[in-house]
């Protein structure tokens, strides 16, 4: 095996010129998975680091029903003070949940008694949403002296866009008007402690108030928490965690549990990225496929009298097929190694000179990295197709008569 191997390797490098500009366009193929990869998975990662650390949390649990009538945001499908007493304390048995932050949400006015617009808005426990949501404090536009009390009673923070509509100004009174599950309407007068950046676009409009406020705005004797925002340790653990809570809340059960995909509408553009590198891989098979399948049948082409004197000499068509084969797959090997070598370096240098920009609403500072994973995945896709691509001009040569191809010479 040693001997087909130097053999081979010497092979290839009979044709120098052809060997290096296959292996060179094999070598492109490799860099354009990995640096691809490498972007494209950051680009995914910050964006949803930012709708999971920020607004959504990594999943979140409802009543059942809710999340089918979320748009409407409704009121009356609530969790009871038992059945979040409950789930609170499965909470807390998890190792795997970091923190965990009830809230109140609800579809509101707000009035600076000149002008009135509709606003969103979550009700929260400032100390448990700092914990759970950790990048919310982030969008708070100005300075907070205390993150894990962004927010006291009496106070509001105000969307952007809404700041702007209505000419408010930190430090101004509003009103906010709601109404309750029973159809009263009630209103509250509260002070603008922050502007909040949006995250969405200058469509959003989602605000903040304290749940007390909340409570006593809609005439709740005491909160009814409309969804458990959950965070986790690790952002790995979201499969394990869902299934364990789909496996407690069974069909019959009052409360479902969705994870951040099934409720933000960014998750059909991280599909679509998911999708981006597998086609990236698949132009890499097509690369690797073509080039190695044509150099290896001009090989045996410019090669018949070679292979009929190693056939005459008594040279098995295994161990021909074999030396073939060898030749496609060290191409393969050398060629993906040169390319990861390149591509690891292009990640290096563009880490150091840091990539940022703006996506919608959002800065985003891409640190293009690429799991071991994927680095071992494309090399075995290369590999594999680099034996396939050589096995039919390997067969050709293992199977010609030594008459015939000595005759060709």
């Amino acid at each position: 095996m040693k001997n087909l191997i130097k053999i081979a390797i010497r092979n290839l490098f009979r044709y120098k010129r052809r060997t290096i500009l296959t292996s060179t366009l094999i070598a492109f193929g490799v860099i354009l998975v990995i640096v691809f990869g490498g972007l494209a998975i950051s680009f995914k990662s910050q964006m949803i680091g930012i709708i999971t650390n920020t607004s959504i949390g990594d999943l979140q649990i409802h009543k059942k029903g809710y999340v089918e009538s979320i748009d409407n945001l409704p009121l009356n499908i609530n969790l009871t003070t038992e059945e979040l007493t409950s789930i609170e304390k499965k909470l807390e048995q998890m190792p795997e949940i970091a923190a965990y932050s009830p809230r109140i949400k609800f579809g509101a006015m707000i009035s600076n008694y000149a002008q009135t617009s509709n606003i969103r808005l979550s009700a929260v426990y400032p100390e448990m949403e700092s914990k759970t949501v950790p990048d919310l404090v982030k969008r708070i536009k100005g300075e907070v002296s205390d993150p894990t009390h962004f927010l006291k009673p009496g106070e509001i923070i105000v969307p952007e866009n809404l700041m702007k509509g209505l000419s408010l100004n930190v430090g101004d009174e509003v009103v906010i008007v709601a109404t309750n599950q029973d159809g009263s309407v009630n209103g509250l007068t509260l002070r603008i402690a922050a502007m909040m950046e949006n995250v969405l676009g200058p469509s959003g409009k989602d605000g903040y108030i304290h749940i007390d406020d909340a409570a006593e705005l809609l005439r709740m004797e005491k909160p009814a928490v409309v969804e458990i925002a959950v965070h986790l340790k690790s952002f790995e653990q979201l499969n394990k965690v869902y299934s364990q809570f789909r496996k407690d809340f069974s069909p019959a059960s009052l409360f479902e549990v969705h994870t951040w995909e099934q409720l933000s509408p960014f998750a059909s553009v991280a599909r679509i990225v998911d999708i981006l590198i597998i086609v990236v891989k698949f132009i890499l098979i097509s690369i690797v496929l073509v080039s190695i399948l044509n150099i290896m049948t001009m090989s045996v082409y410019e090669r018949i009298g070679e292979i009929g004197t190693l056939a005459a000499i008594g040279t098995p068509p295994g161990r021909i097929l074999s030396l073939f084969i060898i030749e496609g797959f060290s191409m393969g090997l050398l060629s993906t190694i040169a390319g990861i070598i390149l591509s690891l370096s292009a990640l290096l240098l563009m880490n150091m000179i840091e990539i940022d920009f703006t996506f919608g609403q959002m800065d985003l500072t891409l640190n293009p990295g690429i799991p071991i994973s994927e680095i071992i995945l494309t090399t075995i896709i290369v590999m594999i197709i680099s034996i396939l691509a050589s096995f039919q001009p390997a067969y050709k040569a293992s199977k010609m008569e030594p008459v015939d191809a000595l005759a060709h010479n």
